[in-house]
């Protein structure tokens, strides 16, 4: 029994032994698998993070070329979208410096001088190599190296040694200090991008990385960005293009009559902040008419252009000089007193006398008028006023020279003007909204009492305007401005006087006036008039010199001129059927201008001309409703006025 006992002892020792071993076995297996999936998790959280990287340098790349992208579009200066290049290419991935060169040329030859760069120690070093500051930093590449091959080719070129770049690149280098300079940088590859631009721009982004092996995709990354600085060049010589050609006037490459406009109002408020004067100078080329009958238009082009260069010539690089229209130029002289402006233009005058026109057998000459703002005034519209009509003194008596302007003698357009709207809706004279007849007249006394500030004409032409629309609310915005635009140039080929000129501007502002006593009732009536709805209408010339001008002062020269400005040249218009040389000039000027602007604009009952549209129209009724020396002056002005 003890035996049998004992050989089960054994047995269970053996089969726990067994069980043994097979716990084991599955303990070691399960640890196997266990280490399995430990070094899968490695391997997969290392490809995490790897991917996570790489996504997270791909999204910082996006959000980088949007960035640039969004500089360029939002008409950046092409130095500020350079500068977000390189500042990206140090800050968010990591190389150590970079630049853009651009080619050029100076008495050694080719050299590369930076267009945009990175100021950090490594900039600190390569400037203490080149014995330079950063702003005249300049490489000279040998003929077939890595740059010259780089940029003609259009390739990438790599440099794997810094000092090789310093010493095939830098000129005069002291190669001792500058391998104690150098030392211990962690550079280990500069690669070289190729940038090409048509004939603007050629040269080469310089990118320095701590990497000494460049992976494919690091590669296209940073040809990406090579190709962004072509973009963003083209953009930038796009958009300077544009900008040139809106603020110069196409035939003498001089300022246009916008920008002037726009800076004498910045040189006044300069002027007035500092306390400092400044002057301008009126030029007006003399007898063009005649150059222009005898020799062709031609001719009278080469003779606006002569006058520009002479004007170039003589300017100092902080003279704004202008055409302001036609044959009419203006030069506002900062930090100049009146002393100084007549030295400065009769050296003009003088130059523009020398001057010689190719093909041209007379010589040419101009008339200048002189004003100083702070001296003479502080109001930018009577500068101009005194200064044109010190422009007309010289022309008056005997051209070809030089008159400053006498502000004693002036009572300016505007000042008439003003107080003609003061007193016809203070008085209540035209039936008009009294809140807005207030706060018009706030605005005008405002301009009585405050010569500097806002422009006196600007303030003249919006009450007009807002007159205007209470009888014709399609009037559209900046009518009786562009009115008198083209009213003046106009006029000035016509040659009238500068006293003509300012009675024609104060009758544009005041001729429809009568039409605010005409019944609502017809003027907004969207069908056809009736015959008698006809001759309510005609009526509004005399309406509004009878009725509302009469009994306003300095009107007796403006009178006559709004009453027959619907005379027809051949006697078909109304009130009273004058015709021909009857008709005073200013009057033929405004039915002319009003005809275009009415032509042009909307109408329910018709459609809106174009402008060549209205030009025919306008000359197929030569000596119907306007002589051939009205339209011929209209044609000539309408082309000045597109410009504008």
């Amino acid at each position: 029994m003890f035996i049998i006992k004992a050989m089960g002892i054994f047995d269970w020792i053996n089969q726990s032994a067994k069980n043994l071993k097979d716990v084991e076995s599955k303990i070691s297996k399960e640890n196997k698998d266990v280490y399995e999936v430990y070094q899968r998790n490695v391997v997969l959280e290392r490809e995490i993070a790897q991917r996570t990287e790489e996504l997270r340098l791909a999204n910082q790349t996006l959000l980088t070329l949007e960035q640039v992208w969004d500089m360029m579009n939002s008409s950046r200066p092409l130095s500020s979208v350079l500068e977000t290049i390189v500042s990206s290419l140090y800050g968010e991935f990591g190389y150590i410096y970079s630049f853009i060169a651009q080619k050029q040329y100076d008495e050694t030859g080719i050299c590369y001088s930076l267009k945009t760069y990175l100021e950090n120690d490594f900039s600190d070093k390569l400037i203490k190599i080149a014995n330079s500051s950063i702003y005249d930093f300049k490489l000279y590449p040998p003929e077939n190296g890595i740059i010259e091959n780089t940029v003609k080719k259009k390739e990438i070129g790599y440099y794997i040694n810094l000092k090789d770049f310093v010493k095939e690149n830098i000129k005069n280098v002291n190669e001792e200090e500058a391998d104690i300079i150098l030392e211990n940088n962690n550079i280990k590859t500069l690669i070289v991008f190729p940038i090409t631009v048509q004939d603007i721009f050629s040269g080469f982004l310089s990118v320095f990385s701590p990497r000494k092996e460049l992976k494919d995709d690091e590669l296209s990354f940073l040809n990406l960005f090579a190709r962004q600085i072509e973009l963003a060049i083209t953009i930038a010589n796009l958009f300077e293009t544009v900008k040139k050609q809106a603020v110069t006037d196409h035939l003498t490459s001089l300022f246009n009559r916008r920008f002037f406009e726009d800076a004498l109002h910045r040189e006044a408020t300069r002027s007035l902040r500092n306390k400092q004067p400044f002057c301008l100078i009126g030029l007006d080329l003399d007898h063009l008419k005649r150059i222009n009958d005898t020799y062709g238009h031609t001719m009278g082009d080469k003779a606006i252009t002569a006058i520009a260069e002479v004007i170039n010539k003589n300017a100092r690089s902080i003279d704004i000089a202008s055409r302001y229209g036609g044959e009419e130029f203006f030069i506002i002289l900062p930090g100049i007193d009146a002393k100084g402006a007549l030295i400065a233009a009769e050296r003009l005058r003088s130059s523009i006398e020398a001057a010689k026109v190719d093909g041209l057998p007379e010589g040419i000459t101009a008339s200048l008028g002189v004003a100083s703002f702070m001296e003479q005034t502080t109001n930018i519209d009577e500068l101009f006023e005194i200064c044109d009509k010190a422009m007309y003194s010289s022309k008056q008596n005997g051209r070809n020279r030089v008159t400053l302007a006498d502000i004693d003698n002036m009572t300016s357009w505007q000042d008439i003007a003003i107080d003609a709207f003061v007193d016809i809706l203070s008085q209540h004279r035209i039936p008009f909204n009294k809140n807005t007849a207030h706060d018009l007249l706030q605005k005008l006394r405002i301009r009585q009492q405050d010569a500097s500030g806002l422009s006196t004409q600007e303030t003249l032409y919006s009450i007009s305007d807002t007159i205007s629309k209470s009888y014709f609310p399609l009037l559209p915005e900046g009518s009786t401005k562009n009115k008198v635009c083209l009213a003046s140039l106009i006029a000035k080929r016509l040659n009238l006087a500068k006293s003509e000129i300012d009675k024609l501007k104060i009758a544009l502002l005041l001729y429809d006036i009568g039409n605010t006593l005409i019944p609502r009732s017809i003027l907004k009536k969207p069908s056809s008039l009736t015959q008698k709805e006809k001759e309510e209408i005609k009526k509004h010339p005399i309406l509004g010199t009878k009725e509302v001008l009469k009994s306003v002062n300095n009107m007796q020269d403006i009178i006559p001129i709004i009453e027959q400005h619907h005379e027809n040249w051949d006697g078909s218009g109304y009130p009273g059927n004058k015709k021909g040389k009857e008709i005073p000039v200013t009057s033929q000027i405004i039915l002319i201008v009003d005809s275009y602007f009415a032509m042009t604009s909307y109408r329910p009952y018709r459609k809106v001309y174009n402008v060549d549209e209205a030009v025919a129209e306008i000359k197929s009724n030569i000596n119907v409703k306007y002589s051939p020396e009205l339209v011929e002056a209209f044609g000539y002005a309408i082309e000045e006025y597109k410009k504008i």
